[in-house]
């Protein structure tokens, strides 16, 4: 189906229709956005594609809505939203035109539905309290942020909320996008991080050719021997410590208590390195002026670390 529009609801919007729109507008650029309620457009036909409108689901007939007697579920019993129902049939094609590889697509498209798709379809179906992320952060909840957007109540100027849906399908894309290209570069790094743990074998330090995400790739490789983590930034490498879990900052070795909070000439004296250039006080990352001087640092740091162990 290659449809000639792409149809939701006119008035105030909500994330779920304005990230279906993201979507559809990538899959189908040459359709016409149409925000209306009358019935000529809201009636499904071969030309369009329906969603968050219409007061039925009917993938078939190219209508996506959810606000209905009997709105389809997920197999889990959580309701779905427009937004998650545009992206059950069209999530896949989204991410390949996208230019998602397709040997990522499936762990893309399941990390994306259970941490973006997901939340937007409670939230719009008031299965998820935005209260519960707590009072200073509710207003800072995506969906809100781009509901936020709609013109205020005495804002009648000629097509306000037209222009308001597209400034919100401007930041919206920008979100959904960043959010899809980094799932997919965590993927890449997990493939770079595990031939890393390979080649460092039994040593407590892994050396990566750049700073990405390593925590989930040695989690995977179970090398629960590694302790730091040493790289190139820009001119300087970086000595970081590996968290003991996701949700905490504890370290499995945390850096010497000596070198906290020092920095160039008080660090390099402390640490017996020249080129050691900075220690944070929370001894969880340091900085060196080479690799080699960051190989000694991140040595001492073993060293000391089986030593109080």
């Amino acid at each position: 189906m290659t449809p000639a529009y792409l149809v939701t609801h006119s008035g105030g919007f909500h994330a779920d229709e304005v990230f279906s729109t993201v979507m559809l507008t990538r899959l189908f650029p040459q359709a016409e956005l149409v925000r209306s309620r009358g019935a000529e457009w809201i009636t499904p036909g071969p030309d369009r594609i329906i969603y968050d409108v219409g007061g039925a689901y009917d993938a078939g007939a190219g209508i996506f809505d959810h606000h209905q007697r009997g709105a389809p579920l997920r197999e889990d019993g959580q309701p779905f939203s427009s937004f998650g129902l545009i992206w059950r049939h069209f999530g896949r094609d989204y991410l390949a035109a996208s230019g998602i590889p397709a040997d990522y697509i499936e762990t893309v498209h399941a990390s994306f539905d259970a941490r973006f798709v997901l939340p937007v379809d409670l939230l719009d179906n008031g299965a998820l309290n935005p209260a519960s992320a707590g009072s200073l952060l509710t207003g800072m909840l995506l969906p809100e942020l781009i509901e936020s957007l709609k013109p205020v109540f005495d804002d009648s100027a000629p097509g306000a909320e037209d222009s308001a849906f597209q400034t919100a399908l401007t930041i919206a894309r920008a979100f959904a996008e960043a959010r899809i290209a980094r799932s997919a570069a965590k993927l890449r790094a997990e493939a770079i991080v595990l031939d890393a743990i390979a080649k460092a074998g039994t040593s407590r330090i892994l050396e990566l050719p750049m700073g990405m995400p390593f925590r989930p790739a040695v989690v995977r490789a179970g090398a629960d021997h590694l302790w730091f983590v040493i790289n190139p930034r820009g001119d300087d490498w970086v000595i970081g410590g590996i968290r003991k879990s996701e949700d905490g900052f504890e370290q499995r070795a945390d850096l010497p208590a000596s070198w906290a909070g020092l920095s160039g000439a008080a660090l390099e004296e402390a640490s017996g390195v020249p080129g050691a250039i900075f220690c944070h006080n929370g001894r969880f990352i340091a900085a060196a002026a080479t690799r080699d001087a960051a190989i000694a640092m991140a040595e001492i740091a073993v060293r000391e670390a089986e030593t109080a162990a």
